[in-house]
């Protein structure tokens, strides 16, 4: 896998976006075939499902590696540190995260939502203030990043949009009368629950960075 100078990812001549877009294509016309050839019959219910399902997970990792390409358009990020923007979104949501739990277990008595009985207010509230607080003065001093527009932007993103990412992939668990997504990571809530928060924070990320690229420089 190499990178060209328009820094698009690829293999061979076919660049990683277009094998992704094939990869889905690819997958739909199996799966209907599967639906149709096995199952004997068109559940258009079951496949919109599936479908919804692989743009929910696909779709971050595609947009993560746009983050990379983004870090360029910031005045401050070189070429050589394209990791900038990735790390800082995920370095953000596992702050929040560890101080939203660490408040929450102290002064945390308000529930947050009946969807995860355990969050709190005070958690939720604490945890996004201390990992912006920490985010945007801490990469100002380990990666000598000052523009303080973007740090907020970042942090802001991962505390509150990352938060819901959590709810809802415990609202998807629910809706399929499952307690984990999966085995491989057993007592974690399944493997797909240490990346719910990065799974919707990245699109948003990527969207305000796009929207707002001017302000931000």
């Amino acid at each position: 896998m190499l990178m060209n100078a328009n820094n698009t990812f690829h293999i061979g001549r076919v660049t990683l976006h277009g094998i992704g877009w094939y990869g889905i294509q690819l997958f739909t016309i199996l799966f209907c075939l599967n639906e149709i050839v096995i199952k004997k019959k068109l559940n258009l219910k079951v496949i919109g499902y599936s479908l919804l399902g692989l743009v929910y997970i696909s779709l971050c990792w595609g947009l993560m590696l746009r983050l990379q390409e983004d870090s360029i358009l910031i005045n401050e990020t070189n070429s050589d540190s394209t990791w900038q923007l990735p790390v800082i979104l995920i370095a953000s949501i596992w702050i929040n995260d560890t101080m939203a739990y660490m408040v929450g277990s102290f002064i945390g008595k308000t529930p947050f939502s009946p969807i995860s009985p355990k969050k709190t207010w005070e958690g939720t509230i604490g945890g996004a203030i201390l990992a912006i607080v920490a985010v945007t003065f801490g990469c100002r001093y380990l990666f000598s990043i000052h523009n303080i527009k973007l740090l907020l932007i970042v942090s802001s993103t991962a505390a509150i949009v990352g938060t819901y990412g959590d709810l809802l992939e415990s609202k998807l668990k629910r809706l399929a009368g499952v307690k984990d997504s999966g085995q491989i990571m057993p007592g974690h809530g399944g493997f797909l629950d240490r990346f719910d928060s990065l799974l919707l924070a990245t699109p948003v990320l990527w969207l305000l960075i796009r929207l707002f690229l001017p302000l931000i420089n």
